[in-house]
């Protein structure tokens, strides 16, 4: 299963990275740096932003401390709290992004390596059908407003369900686990939601 879960992170990372040009010829260590190196950026960027907010809710507390203004006093407080939880999860992010190059130590394991393309090649392939089928059970909501990474990670899970014949809660764990280590909470929350009609919709049981 430990090689599975693997094969499906290398997966996102990989589709996170690929234009129509590269579907061909995959270069998984040349995508998977540059899934690396953009991923780091984007979290050093959200701890950069965190860090403005850190100073301006400081600076609100020190002010209605000043004022001796209890109500303000304490949305100042929550308002803190908030910013120190939000950096604590960027950094739990930016550290988990900085430790992927992990994965560029497995890609030249072969069945790592092509469980992972076989994974990319179904989602490349079957594209238009995953897609109108995720559609299907969103219910007002269209998968293209969704950012690109929750989209692959509902690809993914469609794909390990219809295609991989994996089982349905094992699909959904692992998506979910995808989902807490590169989606925000609105993703996350959409992402749940998702799989939660997949879980009973007939399109798993549809034949291949």
């Amino acid at each position: 299963m430990q090689l599975k879960s693997i094969s499906r992170e290398l997966a996102l990372l990989l589709l996170g990275q690929i234009k129509k040009k590269d579907c061909k010829n995959l270069n998984i260590e040349s995508l998977l740096s540059q899934a690396v190196e953009s991923l780091t950026q984007h979290w050093r960027e959200q701890l950069d932003l965190c860090a403005s907010k850190l100073e301006k809710a400081n600076q609100e507390l020190l002010e209605s401390e000043l004022n001796d203004d209890a109500g303000s006093l304490t949305i100042s407080r929550n308002h803190l709290k908030t910013c120190l939880i939000n950096s604590e999860n960027i950094l739990n992010c930016l550290s988990e992004s900085i430790e992927l190059p992990r994965l560029l130590a497995l890609v030249d394991q072969k069945e790592i390596r092509e469980l992972a393309l076989k994974r990319v090649s179904l989602v490349i392939s079957k594209k238009n059908e995953i897609d109108k089928n995720l559609d299907s059970v969103m219910e007002g909501w269209r998968l293209k407003r969704l950012p690109r990474i929750d989209r692959d990670i509902l690809r993914l899970a469609l794909v390990d369900m219809i295609d991989l014949n994996t089982p349905t809660a094992v699909t959904c764990n692992e998506a979910v686990n995808l989902a807490n280590r590169y989606s925000d909470e609105q993703g996350r929350r959409m992402i749940n939601g998702v799989l939660r009609k997949l879980q009973n919709s007939s399109l798993i049981f549809s034949p291949k």
